[in-house]
């Protein structure tokens, strides 16, 4: 009887466990903040069965990085900015409830600060979030996490390059037959669409200048090559490329024509290496006047916008490209699938009571393109 009793016991609390979890998976909220060196991003969102639904988010062009190139300091003014950009994203966390995780995530300009110490410091006590600076390996690897949903499960192989604005990550990950993704190396460009545009300053990047990052790129992909032979692999139709960037999703929306961006019709889209080489081409041929006035670009990406066109080119004539997949995804999606799959160094927030929810931003938010 005894026995019984405690098997029973033993059942019941089992039971109720699992009973959390599922009240948990319907109504608790994830948060993912990817604070990148030209903005600031935010993800509230739920689980699914198969992956997340949006919730809300939130992007805010921020250029942290501004003058980082010169001395490697985040400057007085671009920490206000962002310290700005960060209490609206406590404001919207605040008012999902319960928060069953949140991840904040830091990369290249922090990586590079000398005055990190002195930002994270001032983060938390302006807004009492804790900052993560990661590695330009777990920056890699997270955004191949956050672009999983689109890898092509018949192709073993996918090359993934996130363009930033202060560094380039390009993973090269490999799909097991269990279904599991790895990544099998990774190599990091030291340099992003708000670096270079600082490095090159101007109405519009000279051809020179442009060159420039083309052979730099070049120079350094040739010993990630040699090691991995992706060339041969990419030319066998083993290796899926995937891009992920506001470089990259502008490259899918202006070679669909589209009057403004749309999320929806951009993510996932694949596009030819000879329509991309002809989109680039395009865009280039605009100059800054007409990049500036395109509906798709516009005034805070004209220069941001070439400077990473100049990477996407380096990569497309490096290898034998044949086709890439464009993703309006990265490292925030990344950030969530890892935490809903229990991953490790994930940040608990309660927050306290729900409140009401009031949109904050234009409505038309979530048709707008991420920023580097």
């Amino acid at each position: 009887m005894w026995i019984k009793k405690r098997h029973n016991n033993h059942y019941n609390k089992k039971k109720s466990v699992e009973q959390k979890k599922e009240t948990d998976f319907k109504d608790g909220y994830y948060a993912a903040i990817d604070l990148g060196t030209n903005s600031c991003r935010l993800v509230v969102a739920q689980p699914t069965p198969s992956s997340f639904k949006l919730v809300e988010t939130f992007s805010k062009i921020t250029r942290l990085g501004e003058g980082i190139i010169n001395g490697n300091l985040l400057s007085r003014p671009a920490i206000k900015r962002t310290i700005s950009a960060l209490k609206v994203c406590r404001a919207i966390m605040e008012e999902y409830q319960p928060m069953i995780r949140m991840r904040f995530v830091a990369t290249a300009a922090c990586r590079r600060a000398l005055n990190c110490q002195e930002f994270e410091q001032a983060v938390v006590r302006e807004t009492k979030l804790k900052m993560e600076v990661i590695s330009s390996k777990e920056e890699a690897r997270l955004a191949v996490v956050g672009c999983m949903p689109l890898l092509n499960r018949t192709i073993k192989r996918a090359l993934v390059f996130d363009i930033g604005g202060g560094s380039t990550e390009i993973s090269l990950a490999r799909i097991t037959e269990t279904g599991k993704t790895y990544i099998e190396g990774f190599v990091s460009l030291p340099y992003g669409v708000v670096t270079i545009s600082e490095a090159f300053p101007g109405r519009d990047m000279t051809k020179l200048a442009y060159d420039t990052i083309v052979e730099r790129t070049h120079k350094i992909l040739r010993e990630f090559e040699e090691k991995y032979q992706i060339s041969e692999a990419i030319k066998n139709q083993e290796i899926q490329v995937i891009g992920t960037s506001g470089t990259v999703t502008v490259l899918g929306a202006v070679h669909l024509g589209l009057p403004r961006y749309n999320r929806a019709a951009v993510d996932g889209i694949s596009v030819s290496g000879e329509d991309m080489a002809n989109v680039i081409k395009r865009i280039k041929n605009m100059g800054n006047e007409g990049r500036c006035k395109h509906s798709c670009i516009g005034k805070t990406k004209a220069d941001l916008t070439i400077a990473g066109c100049a990477i996407v080119e380096a990569l497309c004539t490096f290898w034998p490209v044949l086709e890439v997949t464009i993703a309006d995804r990265g490292i925030r999606e990344g950030i969530l699938l890892d935490m809903m799959h229990h991953q490790k160094n994930n940040y608990f927030h309660p927050f306290g009571k729900r409140r009401r929810f009031k949109k904050r931003y234009d409505k038309n938010e979530q048709q707008k393109s991420g920023s580097d």
